[in-house]
Formats: structure tokens, C-alpha cells, sequence
């Protein structure tokens, strides 16, 4: 059955080139992008700002790390939703559960007064979002046999999907948060979210049986134990955050810390699993690599969520034409570029074939470029307010955007490649812990970053993402005998 299917996909170039079932992915990952981004755009502020302009008042350096902690803990419950795939549910039921827990997030959000709201808001739509986001990448990878030269392609295209609900999530929510509050907002990344779950309802079943195989079924005896550790982990947090070991003040670093133990113990579990042959050992090892630049990609790149709206806040000129943009529109302007990149990129990679870089080339080249971009803001070092031209935002964003489709449309491609077959979801979701720990790190920067001396903040990350970048250009060739065959 499963090679009849393979064949069948393969045939099958009814949506752009790519599998029709491809497109009940890219619709639900897009909504699902459109309500995290659309509520992501106005979190920070929602925050910060003041009691009288709606928010809730915090120090910009705590609400940073709260945004930093929030987006590191998205990627880090990623874990939880690829364990239960792989050992429970399977892939595309995970995906279809996690979408219902985004949406109750999201209302939570939007009818949830003050503190309990961000609580309990955030936390279901980190679970909810980690559980979609390592599932959808692993069901996209069902719809392509191995050698499918078409698999970067869609891949692409997929994150096209991603990137259209990323651009209007947070110029819509932008426009309601500015005219009529915050909850309105919140209210409107609800209704984009359960548009995308049913959507996903209707057309789940085109998806292959492949989708929602279990790989490594956990045996029925040990449901209790998993139960009985699930309530003692919910119930260790609890009591943390009520004897105040876990607060405001230090969430990016926990999710630091539990995102680096988690990291260590996946790739341990893997690598001395006995269900891996020695290949498969190899090309984990020649992941870890990649594994470290995409953290220190993602360190920078996430700071769109933090660093950069608190500069677009303050420091921006925002005025087009005597009309004043709201702030969460900034976060609108990577995705136009990669809307009109991304197919740019698909098709060059389609036409060179054999031909085109390495993965290793392009994830080396991807953080020197971020790095390249942090250095691009030094000339506006030390100005006032208003003091940053858009157009200049908008030329360091198309720099992050070229950074990011060498990274992460290819990471989710390689992964797929590289996993072994024990792990194929479980592998995906090793990736995104990279992104998980960047995306904390972007959180626990912003306490270092002081506006009235910019010179050393974005001069050192960029040096630093330049660095790693090279050291893996140079170290291309090792890394390609680990990966035994994938490039």
C-alpha cells in the first residue's frame, strides 16, 4: 500500500507541481501562522505598554523575555507532540488535536482579563503550536519518496503557505489592536485559527495512510506510567511557579536550560538507540552541526519579536504619508519578501537539481548573511526617535529573509532526510529544539540590548553568527561523509 501511494504521489502535480494533498497542509499551516504571528505581532506590546494604553505594564527587559520564553517554548513542546506521534497517534491526528488546543488558546487570550489570560493563552497555544509545527513538517515529508527531486520544492512552497498567514496575521490584528484594544486582537488570531481547523477537517482524509502511521507504538501497559508522569510534571511546574522559583523575571532562561538538557537527551536517546543501523547513526551526527547554526540563526532572526519591535517602537519612523503604521505591521514585511522569494528560491533549486549547493553550504551561508544583517543597523547606532528611515527596516528585513530561506525551508527538508526511520518525527522536532533555543536566547538577549549603545550589541551577534557560519563553510566536506549520501 505504501508504495502504491509513493507512486501515486509522485505522479500527482496538481497543486503547482506538488501532491494535491499538499494543499490541506499548506491551508491549515497557513491559518496557523495568520493567528500566531497576527497575536505575536501585539504580545510584546500588550505587555509593556502602559495600564492606559491597554497593557499590563511590565519592564521592557521582562516582557521581552516573556515573548523570548513564550516563542523558545512553541518549538521546545514540539517534543511532546512528535513523542506522542511517534509513539501514540501518529502524525496527522497529533496535527488535527494540536490545532483544537491552538484555538482554545487563543480564546483564552481574548476573553481572559489581565495576567491569567497571557497564563493560560500562551501555554495552550505553545502546546498547541509545538504539536502542529513538528507534526505538519513530518506529514508534508510523507507526501515525497526519498529521491523525489521535487521535495525542496515543496518544501518551499509549503513555507510560502507558512508566510501568507504570517503576513496578514499581524496587519490585521495591528489594525484592530490600534483602533479598538488588545482583545480584539487577540479575538481576531482565534477566528484565523478555527477557519484553519476546518479547513484541515474537511480534507484530512486525502492525506496518505503513511501520515498516520505510528512508527515505534508504545505498548498499552505503559499508558499509566505516561499518564502519571504527565500529572507529576504539571504539577511540579505548578508548585514552582507558586513557591516563585519560576517568575517573569527568569522564563527565558529556564526554557534555556530545559531546552539544552532536552537537546542532550534527544540526540543521546537516538544516537545509542539499538532501532538505528550505523548510517542512520552517522547522519545524526552530521546533524549536530547544522543543528548548532540554526541556533545561532535563529538567536538573531527571532529578535524580530523582540528587539527589533521594541526598536520599531521607539526608534522608527513610521510615517508614510502623514499616517502613522501601527508597530505589529513591521512584522509584516519579512514575509512579503519571503512570498515573493520563496518561489524564487524553489525554482532555482528545482533548475540547478545535482547541481545546487549543499545543505551544509547553504546553512553556513544562511548565518553568515544573518550576521551580515545585525551589522547592517550599526549606521544607524545612537539616533533619536524617529531617527531609523522605514526603508532602511525594510532593507536589513529582505537580508533576513535571504538568511532565512537558506536555513529554514532546507532544515525542515534535510531533517526529513537525515531522520532515522524509528525517529522520523521525533528528528523533526530536533530541529525545531534548535530553533526552540534560539528563539530563547533572542528572549534573554534583549536584557543586554541598551539603545543609548547599540555598537557592541549588533556588532558582536552579527560577528558571531558570521563566525559559526564559516567555521561550518570550512568544515563542509566532514560533514558531508557523516551524512553518508544526503546532501
Amino acid at each position: 500500500m505504501a508504495s502504491s501511494e509513493t507512486s501515486a504521489t509522485t505522479a500527482d502535480t496538481r497543486f503547482f507541481g506538488q501532491p494535491w494533498a499538499l494543499v490541506h497542509i499548506f491551508g491549515v499551516e497557513m491559518w496557523e501562522r495568520f493567528s500566531f504571528y497576527g497575536m505575536q505581532g501585539i504580545l510584546l506590546l500588550y505587555l509593556y505598554y502602559s495600564a492606559t494604553e491597554g497593557g499590563l505594564g511590565l519592564p521592557e527587559a521582562v516582557a521581552g523575555g516573556i515573548v523570548g520564553a513564550y516563542g523558545g517554548s512553541v518549538y521546545l513542546s514540539t517534543i511532546l507532540g512528535a513523542w506522542v506521534a511517534d509513539r501514540m497517534l501518529g502524525s496527522e491526528r497529533v496535527l488535527f488535536l494540536s490545532a483544537i488546543v491552538i484555538v482554545a488558546g487563543h480564546v483564552a487570550l481574548a476573553l481572559l482579563p489581565g495576567f491569567v489570560g497571557v497564563g493560560v493563552g500562551l501555554v495552550l497555544v505553545a502546546l498547541g503550536s509545538g504539536g502542529l509545527k513538528a507534526n505538519a513538517t513530518s506529514v508534508v515529508g510523507t507526501l515525497y519518496s526519498a529521491d523525489d527531486s521535487r521535495r525542496d520544492a515543496g518544501f518551499s512552497l509549503f513555507y510560502l503557505g507558512i508566510n501568507l498567514g504570517a503576513f496578514m496575521g499581524p496587519i490585521l490584528t495591528g489594525i484592530l489592536q490600534s483602533s479598538l484594544g488588545f482583545h480584539y486582537g487577540f479575538g481576531l488570531a482565534a477566528i484565523g485559527m478555527t477557519l484553519g481547523l476546518v479547513q484541515y477537517s474537511f480534507g484530512r482524509k486525502a492525506l496518505p495512510d503513511e501520515a498516520r502511521r505510528v512508527p515505534n507504538p508504545l505498548p498499552a501497559r505503559r499508558y499509566p506510567v505516561v499518564a502519571v508522569i504527565a500529572v507529576a510534571a504539571i504539577a511540579l511546574i505548578a508548585v514552582l511557579v507558586l513557591v516563585g522559583v519560576i517568575q517573569a523575571g527568569n522564563l527565558s532562561t529556564i526554557v534555556i536550560l530545559g531546552t539544552v538538557a532536552a537537546t542532550i537527551a534527544y540526540f543521546a536517546v537516538i544516537l545509542s538507540s539499538r532501532r538505528i543501523d550505523a548510517t542512520e547513526r552517522s547522519r545524526v551526527w552530521g546533524f549536530l552541526p547544522l543543528f548548532i547554526t540554526s541556533v545561532a540563526f535563529w538567536s538573531l532572526y527571532q529578535q524580530q519579536f523582540t528587539v527589533l519591535t521594541l526598536y520599531s517602537s521607539e526608534r522608527l519612523d513610521r510615517n508614510i504619508l502623514g499616517f502613522e503604521m501601527p508597530v505589529p505591521w513591521v512584522q509584516s514585511i519579512n514575509p512579503v519578501f519571503i512570498i515573493i522569494l520563496s518561489g524564487v528560491f524553489a525554482a532555482v533549486w528545482t533548475r540547478l537539481g545535482t547541481r545546487q549547493p549543499s545543505t551544509p553550504v547553504k546553512f553556513a551561508l544562511g548565518a553568515i548573511v544573518m550576521g551580515a544583517a545585525f551589522l547592517l543597523f550599526l549606521p544607524f547606532a545612537g539616533g533619536g526617535a524617529n531617527s531609523t528611515p522605514l526603508l532602511a527596516i525594510v532593507g536589513i528585513l529582505l537580508v533576513f529573509t535571504i538568511a532565512e530561506l537558506l536555513i529554514s525551508p532546507v532544515g525542515l527538508s534535510v531533517t526529513t532526510k537525515l531522520a532515522p526511520k524509528a525517529f522520523h518525527t521525533q528528528m523533526v522536532a530536533l530541529f525545531f529544539l534548535s530553533i526552540a533555543l534560539g528563539t530563547a536566547i533572542s528572549g534573554w538577549l534583549v536584557q543586554f540590548y541598551d539603545p543609548t549603545n547599540e555598537v557592541p550589541y549588533f556588532s558582536i551577534l552579527g560577528g558571531i553568527a558570521i563566525l559559526v557560519g564559516a567555521g561550518l563553510l570550512f568544515s563542509v566536506k566532514p560533514v558531508l561523509r557523516l551524512m553518508k549520501g544526503v546532501s
